[in-house]
């Protein structure tokens, strides 16, 4: 724990200008930023008296070694700046809205020849018009099925729509009307477009034009008789008013805004926001998040409005943001707004009217998921914090630890020995550093070997990276996320060391993991042991183990990251294993990389039918020229896919893999466990 006064700058070192700031921890990990008017007033609030700051700011200044800033010019280029240090590095102490990438949009793909609807999530993609955020899937899908019967637009994936063009014969949507078929040239590509366009104006609120142009079309129809047209143009126009009716009127003046509601306590707060297009509620999104400093309302508006149109541009940003307080500096906010939409936009507290009538009911909705977050014992900071607190008791550790790192091995009768490694910050877990590692030294069901091996290598890494020794690589490393990186860019594997590393299995893995650490040298980091049969905890060079009460917090996050580090590890198995048991009659072809036979299984959609396909056809796929298509033909020839493949292992015949290569997990040829698939399952650690 480091003394704020040890890196405190000297009087008059802190300009008096607008600026971001950084505190970086010992390894110069960036585990906080900020931004302020006056950079010297902002930074002199951290080094006062530890009893007079909030908990979570006074854990961040003696996690801290160091603060840095940079100055800018204007209090908006500081808004900027802190975003986009925020992205990049992560920082653990900064406020994190939690879940705001889960959230479902409905996508209309207008940079596609052929426009698809379709449910979309994650990080929004140019060309491509998006409706919501809405709470559920099933509410777009729901939506959708009703607009079909008007607007019938493609909602197939590109495999289907492309096997239906090479048949010649529709989905079972072209052929009841829910999809007008450009697949098969039923509508032309520009009548196609215009309908995917006229699906996105009925979206964006403007519903009134096509209401009263299918009701004149269906009295027009009733006038010459055509009764039955009629019949489907009155269930068309029903169709329409029953989406319509999902989202209901709120504001009686058609306005497009966003209200931001705040619901918090002393540690954590709930945002909730209502996105309101034509007057009606088009979507719903909420977000929690931990209070790492005494933070204002408006401070935490100013980080949901950052997190809400960071990435957003033009009409995502609208003309109004309704909000529960202003923030601290209105006008740098409000600039910086209508610069991503490119044109004013008004940033106000509701004070009357319908506007506040409906602040109030998404004050409601912040509240709620306050309280039901409380409720959540893995998401609550405060338990969170009394499970690290009771870990460090048990373990006689001088803190709490921070970060903790399980290691678990996992193979399969002693084949395809690997190990994860994933990492809990803080008692959640940052999936961005996970690790996972292929043992290749030697083979067989020897867990303390293969555990010493991985603790060595992961250490070694950090040593090498903590001297800056030159250049080093991964080996055999593979990550799940981005790796972090430094500010020269170059990738950080294992930059930073944990508190505490936690091993999966009893006494013998618990020693190879400190034996490993003591022959690097290592003696600042804590290893224990968690056996699964009794949840023991067992510590290097002691003969009893430690045992926690079964209704220990402490016990409990212990057990979520042991079972988290075993997931990985037999996922990654799993993974391997199949990969080493996956076979095409591709595999045989000279000179045809994966980049081509990947193009030649989508664009036919199976070996079988490529099997069955002329050269002139083959030749049509990107990249494949007449030479290859013959030496494919001719190998796809050769091959015998009439003969049954027969598990040597149990005698059983096995079907072909009609798929992608490595579609399935015992491919024909190759000896597989004997035992059922629940009985293979249990010989895999």
């Amino acid at each position: 724990m480091a003394d704020p006064s040890s890196y405190r700058p000297r009087p008059g070192e802190i300009p008096d200008t607008p600026g971001v700031y950084r505190f970086r921890d010992e390894h110069r990990r960036v585990i906080y930023v900020g931004k302020a008017k006056s950079l010297r007033q902002r930074l002199a609030n951290y080094f006062q008296d530890l009893a007079h700051l909030h908990p979570r700011t006074r854990t961040m200044v003696t996690t801290a070694a160091s603060v840095e800033w940079t100055v800018v010019s204007t209090e908006v280029e500081a808004l900027q700046l802190e975003y986009s240090w925020i992205k990049e590095y992560d920082p653990r102490f900064n406020v994190k809205y939690r879940d705001d990438k889960s959230y479902p949009y409905l996508a209309v793909t207008m940079n596609e020849e052929f426009p698809r609807v379709q449910v979309m999530r994650g990080h929004k993609k140019k060309g491509v018009r998006y409706f919501g955020p809405y709470g559920h899937a099933w509410a777009i899908r729901d939506t959708v099925d009703l607009l079909l019967r008007v607007f019938p637009v493609r909602t197939c994936s590109a495999g289907v729509f492309k096997n239906a063009a090479r048949t010649g014969r529709p989905c079972l949507l072209g052929y009841i009307g829910k999809c007008s078929a450009p697949c098969v040239g039923r509508i032309t590509p520009d009548d196609h477009w215009d309908l995917a366009d006229e699906f996105c104006d009925f979206m964006a609120g403007r519903t009134g034009t096509y209401l009263r142009r299918l009701e004149k079309q269906m009295a027009e129809a009733a006038e010459d008789m055509e009764y039955e047209r009629a019949a489907r143009l009155r269930d068309d126009i029903g169709a329409l008013k029953k989406a319509m009716e999902k989202s209901a009127v709120v504001l009686a003046d058609a306005t497009d805004a966003d209200l931001i509601a705040v619901a918090e306590d002393e540690l954590e707060a709930a945002v909730q926001i209502f996105h309101v297009r034509g007057g009606r509620v088009r979507g719903q999104r909420g977000w929690v998040t931990d209070k790492v400093e005494d933070i204002t309302t408006g401070a935490l508006v100013e980080h949901a409005l950052q997190q809400l149109y960071g990435e957003e541009r033009g009409d995502a940003v609208p003309k109004e943001v309704l909000v529960p307080a202003l923030p601290d500096l209105v006008e740098p906010v409000q600039q910086w707004l209508t610069d991503r939409r490119g044109s004013g936009v008004s940033l106000r507290i509701p004070q009357r009217g319908d506007k506040k009538a409906l602040m109030e009911t998404v004050q409601r909705n912040a509240q709620q998921a306050l309280v039901l977050h409380k409720t959540k014992r893995a998401s609550d900071l405060t338990t969170r914090s009394r499970a690290l607190e009771e870990i460090a008791e048990a373990l006689g550790l001088d803190s709490a630890p921070l970060r903790v790192e399980c290691y678990d091995i996992s193979h399969l009768q002693g084949d395809d020995v690997v190990a994860s490694m994933v990492v809990f910050e803080d008692g959640l877990a940052r999936k961005s550093e996970y690790r996972r590692f292929q043992i290749k030294g030697f083979e067989g069901q020897d867990d303390v070997r293969s555990m010493h091996e991985v603790i060595t290598r992961r250490f070694r890494r950090y040593l090498a990276e903590k001297e800056r020794t030159g250049e080093w690589t991964d080996g055999d490393e593979t990550l799940e996320g981005e790796p972090l990186k430094d500010e020269d860019g170059r990738p950080k594997r294992f930059a930073y060391p944990p508190q505490l590393v936690v091993v999966d299995g009893g006494q013998p893995q618990v020693a190879a993991a400190q034996r490993a650490l003591d022959e690097l040298g290592i003696d600042d980091i804590a290893v224990c042991g968690l056996a699964k049969r009794l949840e023991e905890v067992w510590l290097p060079r002691e003969d009893d183990p430690v045992v926690l009460p079964r209704t220990s917090e402490g016990l409990y996050l212990l057990q979520r990251v042991r079972d988290e580090a075993h997931r990985f590890a037999i996922t990654y198995q799993r993974s391997k294993r199949a990969k080493r048991f996956r076979s095409s009659p591709l595999d045989d072809v000279p000179g045809l990389g994966e980049t081509r036979k990947q193009a030649l299984i989508k664009h036919f959609g199976s070996v079988k039918k490529l099997r069955s396909a002329t050269i002139d056809q083959i030749c049509e796929v990107p990249g494949i020229g007449r030479k290859t298509a013959e030496t494919v033909a001719v190998a796809l020839a050769r091959a015998t896919p009439a003969a049954p493949a027969v598990n040597t292992a149990t005698g059983e015949i096995m079907e072909e893999d009609d798929g992608a290569p490595g579609t399935t997990e015992d491919a024909p040829g190759e000896p597989v466990p004997a035992g059922t698939p629940d009985e293979r399952r249990g010989q895999e650690r």
